[in-house]
């Protein structure tokens, strides 16, 4: 008996090894698929701007990392007693003017470095609405909590995501020719939004990002969205906001991805190392005993032999918990 409805994901054409650099920007997936490989020893980078939902602001963001082009003191503004940029998320923001600045261009310019020679680059889409600040005339990435009546809400088309990715894909690939670019919807219901304004808003996305992908090479989809929505689809894989998905969820879209994205001797990999990472969250009742003695060498010697393997990895924090 079936009680949800698995659908197949088409394998990436080209799959990822742990010698990949990986970048990950855009919405909660960008963030949370992230971590996941993060906490699996890949090499990431993730949100430098700090998590943003809508495809222009990404864009912008991206535009300069590439550029190396750094935010400037004027692009700054002070409220709440807080320095914030406008394409930054709030995380970034803070009330000594010149460390606030410091960090931002810190990020942009390990994020240059970063793409350069990524192998690939993870874009989740928000949300197709923006906000354009009236008084500065820009589209923001976060409204940092200013008054609702300071901005100008807009639903923006397919054909703008699709003409501003064109443009720069176009310019990615002159950066990094081998760069695989693969575009996520977020699941995330925004309900702030509306429930029927988000389900717009969703659509929009969904065909921006198969446009672009079928107007480029080396671009590929991963369907978040339709796991949560289509397949999962059930309010018991949320969190009590009945928006976010929980951990169940994740942990779900996660072995998915796993299975479509990474390489097979990865992917070997990768369930060793969580086999360390749950040994080290293990609570032994007694840890005097020659058992814990034995478990704990078994153990480091997984570690041992993943860091000779792969002399670039970092596992010493694991060696030295087991030594």
């Amino acid at each position: 008996m079936k009680f949800h409805l698995q659908f197949p994901i088409k394998p990436f054409f080209k799959r990822i090894n742990y010698s990949d650099k990986l970048f990950f920007i855009g919405g909660c997936f960008a963030d949370n698929i992230g971590k996941f490989l993060t906490h699996h020893k890949y090499k990431t980078i993730i949100n430098p701007n700090g998590i943003s939902y809508n495809p222009i602001s990404i864009a912008s963001s991206i535009n300069r990392y590439i550029d190396n082009s750094l935010v400037s003191a004027d692009e700054l503004f002070l409220y709440n007693d807080c320095w914030h940029s406008w394409q930054h998320h709030s995380c970034f923001s803070g009330q000594d003017k010149v460390q606030t600045l410091a960090i931002i261009n810190h990020e942009i310019s390990s994020a240059n470095t970063f793409i350069k020679t990524a192998g690939y680059l993870f874009i989740t889409f928000g949300s197709a609405y923006v906000y354009n600040h009236n008084a500065s005339s820009q589209r923001v990435a976060n409204c940092h909590k200013v008054p609702s009546t300071e901005f100008t809400k807009q639903l923006i088309s397919v054909e703008e995501i699709v003409a501003v990715y064109t443009d720069l894909l176009n310019k990615m690939k002159l950066l990094n020719e081998g760069l695989v670019v693969v575009f996520t919807v977020s699941p995330v219901r925004y309900i702030r939004d509306g429930v029927i304004e988000n389900n717009l808003s969703k659509s929009i996305l969904i065909q921006a990002v198969h446009k672009i992908i079928e107007m480029h090479t080396n671009t590929c989809y991963f369907p978040a969205y339709e796991l949560l929505m289509d397949d999962l689809r059930d309010y018991r894989f949320y969190k009590e906001d009945m928006v976010h998905p929980n951990e169940t969820a994740l942990n779900y879209v996660c072995d998915k991805f796993v299975k479509t994205a990474i390489d097979e001797k990865s992917q070997e990999l990768v369930a060793v190392i969580k086999e360390i990472k749950d040994a080290i969250h293990h609570k032994p009742f007694n840890s005097n005993t020659a058992a814990y003695e034995k478990f704990k060498a078994l153990n480091l010697k997984k570690c041992k032999t993943i860091q000779a393997d792969f002399s670039d990895m970092d596992m010493s924090s694991e060696i030295a918990f087991f030594s």
